[in-house]
């Protein structure tokens, strides 16, 4: 289901992660919802962060040693620092990138995502992950007989029902040649501790939280027949880590897996 208006009193995903990344993106509603979810799980922001840098070296991967020119990125919230066109576009200027997302604040400053060197091309589209078959229909940017990265960080674990959303990833997944490559990072309880583990499953249970956490195990099954890159599935801050970075957050800090795998 597209979201047809903005409703500021409702907090939405990609304001409240706007807001935990230090930007200005965001209302009351979701300032509110950030800092109850931080009440449950301190390490909110480290963790927004840590998967922001992710999403970096995913791509700068993707561009450069896969040789990949086409992203499809689903759930990109609200533009920010080292989006993937511009990761992508300082490595091969010429790459085309869809974003996809279905909050309104969102196609407001789509303006900002759709700017884009000569040689490529950016584009946005105002759908929702839920619905697969839509985003498919509206990819004319991208040629679909050529390898493309489809990129899910952060935005598969809002989806309550985990077998309808390995059916939705493997639905994209299916329309994508061989080459292409799933990048996705997902929410879980598997390095907290017992505590921190307790507070998230009540946040979940009052309504407080609307991420729901996967196992090792169920993060796996997103990657069905597919050919997993090193170092394989992983918390994100142990992907691939950048030796310069300032910031190098522990697993029960940065509490995603993460992984980047290539299609047959």
């Amino acid at each position: 289901m597209t979201i047809d208006k903005l409703d500021t009193g409702v907090p939405h995903p990609a304001r409240r992660y706007n807001y935990w990344l230090g930007g200005k993106d965001n209302f009351a509603a979701d300032r509110e919802s950030g800092d109850l979810l931080a009440k449950s799980y301190p390490a909110a922001r480290i963790a927004a962060r840590a998967n922001r840098a992710f999403l970096r070296r995913a791509v700068s991967f993707l561009a450069g040693e896969a040789g990949i020119r086409q992203f499809l990125d689903i759930g990109t919230g609200l533009p920010t620092a080292d989006n993937t066109h511009q990761v992508a576009q300082r490595i091969a200027p010429e790459s085309r990138i869809v974003y996809v997302d279905n909050d309104p604040m969102v196609m407001v400053h789509a303006r900002a995502l759709l700017t884009s060197t000569p040689e490529g091309d950016t584009r946005y589209l105002e759908k929702d992950l839920r619905n697969p078959g839509e985003i498919l229909d509206s990819l004319e940017t991208l040629d679909l007989s050529r390898p493309v990265a489809l990129i899910l960080v952060a935005v598969a674990h809002f989806l309550p029902d985990h077998p309808r959303s390995v059916d939705i990833v493997h639905t994209l997944l299916d329309a994508l040649p061989s080459g292409s490559y799933l990048t996705m990072t997902m929410a879980t309880t598997d390095f907290l501790t017992p505590e921190l583990k307790a507070n998230w499953d009540e946040s979940l249970r009052s309504g407080r939280s609307d991420v729901h956490p996967r196992t090792r195990a169920e993060f796996e099954q997103f990657f069905t027949g597919l050919e997993l890159i090193t170092p394989g599935i992983s918390a994100i801050s142990e992907w691939r880590p950048d030796p310069t970075a300032e910031e190098n957050p522990t697993p029960v800090e940065a509490s995603l897996f993460g992984a980047v795998a290539r299609k047959p």
